[in-house]
Formats: C-alpha cells, structure tokens, sequence
C-alpha cells in the first residue's frame, strides 16, 4: 500500500513538473511574440535636408504645415488631424476640402501656432525648409518632425510622406501613374507638332505683373517638355517683377497662362496691360493661345493632387483626349 502511495505521489509530481515546463514555455513563446510584434512595429530612421527623424511604427496624427504637404498626404489615403490655413478659400480651398475633413487649423504657413501643434499630440509632423527651419527643432520636440526642401517639389513630398507612414510602395504607386500620365500628355501633344513650346505664367497685382519661370506650375510645365518664356531662356530665374509696360516683351512665349485675383484694382491693371501695343505683339496673343487657369490649382496648392488638376486643365487646353 505504501509503495502505491508512493508510486502515485511520484506520478503527480512529474505530471505538476511537466505542466510547469509547459507553461514556463508558453510563456516564454508569448514573451517572443510579444517581442517580435514589438520588433515589426518597427523604427524607421527617416533622412532628410535638415538632418534624421526616427520614427516608430506607423504615424496615426499627423500635422502638415505646407500646403503641398496637406495635398499630397490625403493622396495617401490619410486625414491629417491639423493643417495650416489655405492662402485663399479660408480655412480650407475647396478642392481638397472633403478630403482633409475636420482638420484642426494650427495657424498659418509662415507662422505656424505651437501651442496649437503640441495640443494634438501628433505622433509626426510634416514640415518645409523655406518655412519652418528656424523652428524644426522646436518642432521636434512635439513629434518627430520630416521636413521637405521646397513648397512645390512633389515628387520629394510623395516620397518623403511614403518613407514616415511605411508606405513606400503606395508612393512609387502614386508617382508611376503620375509618370504614365506625363508620358502620354508629351506623346499626343508632339503628335500635334510645333513642340516644345515656350510658355509664360503670368499674375497680375494691383500695381504690377509677374512672370512665373519656376515655382509649381514652372516645375510641371518643365516636366512636361514646355520651355521658358523666349527672352528669359537661360537665366535661371523663378518670379520675373514687371513693374512697368515696357517690359511686356519678356511675356512673350508661345503659350501664356495668367491668373489673378477678383478684385477691380487688379482687373484695372490686367486691362491696362493687355491693351498696350506690346502685348499686342506676343505670340500666344497673336495666334489666340492665352488661357486664365485657377490661381489656387496653379500656384498657391503645390501638392500631387493639384498636380493633377493642373495636367487635366492643360489636356483640355491643347484639345488632347486623356
């Protein structure tokens, strides 16, 4: 009887054993997994021009404080929780209205609100050189901060926004449409012949005019094969001032492109330009190739959506079938 006992209790003992083997290791195979989904929420370290930004995992608020930036991420599928004004169409332009949503608004461009920013608790914030250098560390300091170059490059902004959010190969997506897109807008207008053509992008203020060589719309108009107003091939400018008539001549390209404001100071000065004899004689205004586009589309947005826009104006411009 007592070796039974004996038997029995030596029995449960070695099944209590293996049954703490067992759990000791399941338990160290769930510390495993939770160390590896740990470890797939991964650390990205993301270069940019004013240094590196380590960010982890995938970024859920995000600020954008540039307009292109504000554009291009809803291309992503994303509504950033805070954005800056629009230049025009206060809070929000139109055309990316819907998409940006009920974003909070954290101040301007230039003078992003701080206090605003951090309030959001934002896990990124997507910035610009031009305009936020002297604040990128400040900025840091509430999130982890990328920052683009320029206004207008889309291209950067695309891959910049697609390296934060781990979605590198939604930004090659994006931009091998846009370049099937650019391919076949050179293709059927050189079948039309006469190209590449200069084009000029003019603005009129109210006590002056401007030439837009470079900035967003240069930028897609260069992608495109266009090619600078004839007077200023060569030059490297980006915004040519004209602050009197005599200087009209440097307007002339094939193609001109204006936009303005609605007001009547700036429609005062428009019509008196174009009345001038020297306007007369540009080559887009004799061969009727002058066409008023939207302001925001073309200049103020600067992002991939505008981008976009901006190609279907100019399919429709030139009669090509998209």
């Amino acid at each position: 009887m007592n070796k039974k006992l004996g038997l029995l209790f030596s029995t449960i003992i070695a099944a209590l054993l293996v049954l703490a083997a067992c759990g000791s290791s399941s338990n160290k195979e769930e510390e495993n997994s939770s160390d590896k989904e740990s470890t797939d929420e991964s650390t990205r370290v993301i270069e940019h021009v004013l240094g590196k930004t380590e960010i982890k995992g995938k970024p859920q608020k995000i600020v954008t404080l540039y307009q292109g930036a504000t554009d291009t991420i809803t291309q992503f599928g994303v509504k950033p929780v805070g954005v800056v004004e629009s230049w025009a169409e206060q809070p929000m332009y139109e055309y990316i209205k819907a998409e940006v949503g009920d974003a909070k608004i954290v101040g301007q461009e230039t003078q992003p609100n701080l206090e605003e920013i951090a309030a959001l608790q934002p896990d990124l914030i997507i910035a610009t050189q031009v305009r936020h250098e002297e604040i990128y560390e400040q900025l840091s300091q509430i999130a982890p901060t990328i920052v683009n170059t320029t206004l207008y490059d889309i291209r950067e902004t695309t891959d910049l926004i697609g390296k934060a959010l781990g979605e590198e190969d939604k930004a090659k997506e994006l931009m091998t449409a846009w370049d099937a897109r650019i391919a076949d807008f050179k293709e059927k207008i050189a079948a039309k012949g006469n190209y590449p053509l200069s084009v000029a992008v003019t603005n009129y203020r109210e006590d002056h005019a401007r030439i837009y060589v470079q900035g967003f719309a240069g930028s897609i108009l260069t992608e495109l094969g266009f090619t600078e107003p004839k007077n200023l091939v060569g030059q490297n400018l980006e915004i040519v001032k004209l602050t009197d008539k005599e200087s009209i001549s440097n307007m002339n390209a094939d193609v001109i492109f204006q936009f303005m404001e609605d007001n009547a100071a700036v429609k005062s000065t428009h019509e008196e330009w174009t009345k001038h004899p020297l306007y007369a004689n540009l080559d887009a205004v004799k061969n009727n190739q002058v066409f008023t586009v939207n302001e925001i589309i073309w200049n103020f947005a600067g992002g991939l959506k505008a981008a976009n826009l901006m190609l279907d104006d100019l399919y429709a411009h030139f009669g090509l079938e998209q």
